[in-house]
């Protein structure tokens, strides 16, 4: 999932889809330490178990928010699984808290008003981590809109700019949006920086850009596909995964530089900071064992790794 305020982004390269996410944290013997459900139990070996909140260690787990249509950081795949970068990394934090993480689907914009309503724990969906978001501020407005959240920063992705191959529509910069349509998902980074843009274009009298907002990336690419639009705009690594593999590599190319990287940050509700502190000490785990590098590398987006869990590293 920059802002002038900061992005969701990262430098990274075009990712392969494949791999089938178990989400199952397991740790120690799974004869005696998992529940008779199957959700590991809060008795299990896993080594920092003792940190997560009472009410989730007994519920064996962890519900996440997720806007699962962002390939490559987390879609279903042929078999409707959901895998992905999220999902990768959840799972290994579940296997130090000794929990399931658990994807629920939900539509981007709406992720931290559920959080808020706790339907879910946390949300995981490639969300830029911006003061803004902390502080609950529209970032139109610059208006109080909410509590906010907390973030625990665990990559970091740039905002680019994507056409139609041999079709670009003389689109090469960001400048060269002025007076064109495109394409974004609603409530991003990517549709605030198309906003800032358009001001600077009326501004030199260059023409307005036309934005059209949709709920999940892959609508706003088929609307792109199809000749609606002249150009997109999205995280780095889902533009480049989008140019590799739509249409076999044939329908898109990424244009322009990518800009402002940002933290992508795990959302946990304002007050909640046992949860938000396990999460911390279950990534630094997983980034000092190991783990976080086989994912990144398997996802081919070692550019965009980070090297410690800060909490609200965003601006």
């Amino acid at each position: 999932m920059t802002r002038y305020m900061a992005t969701r982004r990262a430098v990274v390269a075009a990712v392969a889809a494949t791999g089938v996410l178990t989400l199952l944290a397991s740790c120690g013997n799974q004869t005696k330490d998992e529940a008779d459900d199957g959700v590991p139990s809060a008795t299990s070996a896993a080594p920092l178990a003792d940190k997560l909140p009472q009410a989730i260690r007994d519920k064996g787990v962890i519900k996440v928010g997720s806007d699962i249509a962002y390939p490559p950081v987390e879609f279903k795949d042929s078999s409707g699984k959901v895998v992905g970068i999220d999902p990768d990394i959840a799972d290994a934090l579940g296997k130090q808290l000794g929990v399931k993480f658990e994807f629920e689907n939900g539509t981007f914009d709406t992720l931290i008003t559920g959080l808020r309503a706790k339907r879910y724990d946390l949300a995981m969906s490639a969300m830029t981590d911006t003061k803004d978001r902390q502080n609950g501020v529209d970032p139109e407005t610059g208006k109080k809109v909410g509590e906010g959240v907390d973030f625990v920063d665990y990559f970091t992705a740039g905002v680019s700019i994507y056409t139609r191959k041999g079709d670009d529509q003389g689109v090469g910069t960001w400048a060269d949006l002025c007076g064109k349509k495109i394409v974004v998902q609603r409530g991003t980074v990517s549709e605030d920086l198309a906003k800032l843009e358009n001001t600077k274009c009326v501004k030199a009298k260059k023409g307005k850009i036309a934005t059209e907002a949709f709920d999940n990336d892959q609508q706003a690419q088929t609307r792109l596909r199809s000749g609606g639009a002249d150009a997109g705009v999205s995280d780095f690594p889902v533009a480049a995964y989008a140019a590799k593999t739509s249409g076999g590599g044939n329908d898109f190319r990424i244009v322009g530089d990518q800009v402002e990287a940002a933290p992508y940050g795990i959302a946990v509700a304002k007050g909640n900071t046992q949860l938000r502190e396990a999460i911390q000490a279950a990534l630094d785990a997983v980034i000092k064992n190991g783990e976080y590098k086989k994912i990144v590398a398997k996802w081919r987006v070692e550019a965009g790794a980070v090297t410690e869990a800060k909490i609200n590293g965003g601006t």
